[in-house]
């Protein structure tokens, strides 16, 4: 597998920017009779506080990873100090997280501005070594194990990696003044939720995998640092993150992958599920406005506030990789839900946030990516060394050099 750091290319992120309440915003929700009401709904919330601007250190978890190293490389780019402490696992190509960290290097050569360490957040003695050293005082926790197919074959990996070492980082950042914990939570933990909008304020006491269940563990854990430290504390419940530099085992990389090469996808179910899809430079945005705003304690979702059905995420992918899909259908899959889409009034409220990017753009901007980026494929990389090759059906790429 040849790597090329500079076949990557760097997504935008929105700079940080006041919340928007136009009138034409008002106007959309006012006619979607299916949408919450955002007066009604901020009506429930504290106030906005204003974000902390100036110079950070940043400890970022999983820094190595597909939404690590965006937001990694954001926050050095802005001006901040950044440390990144990543196990590099395979449950995915370690190469390609290589690369993630040798693009940052490229781009960022002081040493004394991105450290970069390679361990598990649950080693006591290495995590102690590093808040001792490097004394983060703004915690940006990306790293845990991701997938809810392959938490159903091995779950006791989730809750050592998710739950003890958010537990870890938490005890460590109570006890070296912290003054913001941002962590990665999932849209997972909605379950089988038959809500319209997934609200924040929704009960989440029925997760369906392993994975969901260690994540709102996470979050109830964060509740009680918070209550016995005053730790602040913010947890974000991604949707569906997609994006060039994307991990090679989720869908939109799968489907430009094999539609691409002509190589068979597999559909689980009739094509009718649907996702909020979120581009990462949208999910880079949210996450940065969060580690601004020190709250106390906030959950907040962090998607588009709409769906696209896995029959027209098929179907756009074919329009941007102008070729035609070769597919087999697939019964569901254990652990699966139907349909994610977030209520993202709260984020919006309470963060200023609101995603930018629309999903066709967003795959266009994807596939243009993959085309930059590939252009032999006689490698394997799934499904042997993707997510345990669970559910997974073979992909070969190269990247070029």
């Amino acid at each position: 597998m040849k790597l090329n750091s500079n076949s990557l290319t760097q997504v935008e992120v929105p700079s940080l920017r006041p919340l928007d309440s136009s009138s034409d915003d008002e106007s959309s929700r006012s006619s979607n009779p299916e949408s919450l009401s955002y007066e009604s709904e901020t009506s429930k919330w504290c106030a906005p506080i204003e974000p902390h601007v100036g110079y950070k250190k940043v400890l970022v978890t999983g820094g190595a990873g597909f939404i690590g190293s965006h937001v990694a490389e954001y926050l050095l780019q802005r001006g901040d100090d950044v440390v990144i402490i990543d196990e590099m696992n395979d449950y995915y190509d370690v190469r390609i997280k290589e690369l993630n960290l040798a693009n940052l290097r490229l781009k960022f050569k002081d040493e004394k501005r991105l450290k970069i360490y390679r361990g598990d957040i649950c080693d006591e003695n290495l995590m102690l070594q590093i808040f001792e050293d490097e004394r983060p005082e703004w915690v940006c926790h990306m790293a845990a194990r991701a997938g809810v197919r392959p938490s159903i074959q091995d779950p006791y990996v989730y809750i050592h990696s998710n739950i003890k070492g958010t537990t870890h980082l938490m005890e460590l950042s109570a006890r070296f003044g912290v003054k913001n914990f941002v962590f990665a939570s999932s849209s997972s933990v909605y379950g089988g939720s038959k809500s319209t909008f997934f609200s924040e304020d929704e009960v989440v006491d029925n997760p369906v995998s392993p994975y969901a269940a260690s994540k709102k563990a996470c979050e109830l854990l964060a509740y009680t640092y918070h209550h016995l430290y005053q730790l602040n504390v913010t947890g974000l419940r991604f949707f569906t993150v997609y994006g060039p530099r994307g991990r090679p085992d989720m869908a939109p990389f799968k489907f430009i992958d094999r539609i691409s090469r002509g190589v068979e996808i597999q559909q689980f179910g009739d094509g009718s599920s649907s996702r909020d899809y979120t581009f990462i430079s949208d999910i880079v945005d949210g996450v940065v406005r969060a580690i601004d705003r020190p709250y106390p304690y906030q959950i907040f979702n962090l998607g588009k506030g709409s769906g696209t059905s896995l029959k027209d995420f098929i179907d756009m992918v074919q329009k941007y990789t102008e070729k035609e899909a070769i597919i087999r259908v697939m019964p569901d899959q254990p652990g699966d839900v139907p349909y994610t889409c977030c209520s993202p009034y709260k984020a919006e409220h309470l963060l200023g946030y609101k995603s930018k990017v629309t999903f066709e753009e967003g795959i266009r901007r994807t596939v243009s990516w993959y085309k930059d980026a590939y252009d032999k494929h006689d490698i394997e990389v799934c499904p042997e060394t993707q997510a345990n090759g669970l559910g997974r059906a073979p992909s070969m790429v190269e990247l070029r050099n």
